[in-house]
């Protein structure tokens, strides 16, 4: 599970770094992290559900020097908390890492009230803020060791399960510059998070049908690597973005503002479309999203029509 991978690469980092500390609201079994709080007693604390006061005390940390790591489900970290986050972090510059689990359609059985669909789209629009989504447990390995020597706020999109492997252990991928899983001329399929197994699958489906398709794998979504996005787009001439998010203001909404300034070509957004999310697990809900893999090869046809 990406959430146990989390936990390792936490502890690991905590016993040669004495500064690392991890704030927890109430969650550390959900979040499976209580084997740090065992490790590091003296460095775990745990606010109770009081997730505005979390940032504060975190922020407030990281102005004495220390490295603070925090942890809730997605809503409670970025809604519940937009303005700690904003001012006690990002305006006062101060380095505070934050993770989120359970992004989007994720949070399952949790229902609505749970499935922060609008969590990329608050987080975008701070000043300075990093985004963060892996996709795998080799993803997280690689890129978490620059969050930690990154000075500044940056939100982890922490999907909890056992994610479908994409790439093999020892991959290497640096914060800030997107990954292509694989070359194609005719569209361009750019997607993030649990998106991106969807995507592989739809760019198979796509290849058997003469399609050549370009997949471009978006793990920050913020600063979005423009030079991959532009290229590849004046390559293929059209684009279909895919993310596990509302496609108000989420990845897609960033790939056609940038694209529509820069080298206008069509553009089509798969993810959640303006609604609140349901109870129900993830096939399920991908189906009634249209977020399937059909759904996105049913959208690289229109762009490439277009």
């Amino acid at each position: 599970m990406l959430r146990d991978t989390y936990c390792d690469l936490l502890i690991e980092h905590a016993k040669e770094n004495k500064n690392i500390v991890l704030l927890d609201a109430d969650l550390s079994k959900a979040g499976g992290l209580k084997r740090f709080m065992a490790a590091f007693p003296d460095r775990f604390i745990n606010v109770g559900v009081a997730e505005a006061n979390m940032i504060g005390i975190a922020a407030g940390l990281s102005a004495m020097g220390w490295i603070p790591f925090t942890h809730t489900f997605t809503p409670f970290a970025t809604r519940r908390v937009c303005d700690q986050v904003t001012l006690s972090v990002a305006y006062a510059g101060l380095n505070v890492k934050m993770a989120g689990s359970d992004p989007g359609i994720a949070a399952e059985l949790n229902g609505g009230t749970h499935m922060s669909l609008e969590d990329v789209a608050i987080m975008r629009n701070i000043p300075g803020m990093v985004i963060f989504e892996p996709v795998d447990s080799a993803q997280l390995k690689s890129v978490f060791p620059q969050i930690l020597n990154y000075d500044g706020g940056c939100y982890i999109r922490l999907f909890r399960k056992n994610a479908v492997k994409v790439y093999e252990d020892g991959t290497e991928f640096t914060l800030g510059k997107g990954h292509v899983i694989k070359s194609g001329k005719d569209v361009t399929i750019i997607a993030t998070g649990i998106m991106v197994s969807e995507s592989v699958k739809a760019a198979d489906e796509l290849e058997k049908l003469g399609v050549s398709a370009e997949l471009i794998n978006i793990h920050t979504i913020k600063p979005l690597d423009t030079d991959l996005i532009l290229n590849s787009a004046k390559k293929t001439g059209a684009v279909v973005a895919a993310e596990n998010h509302s496609v108000v203001n989420g990845l897609g909404s960033a790939v056609a503002e940038f694209l529509s300034e820069n080298f206008p070509v069509p553009v089509k957004r798969i993810g959640v479309r303006d609604r609140f999310g349901e109870v129900g697990k993830t096939d399920y809900l991908k189906t009634i999203m249209n977020m399937r893999a059909e759904d996105i090869v049913q959208a690289a046809q229109s762009v490439i029509k277009r």
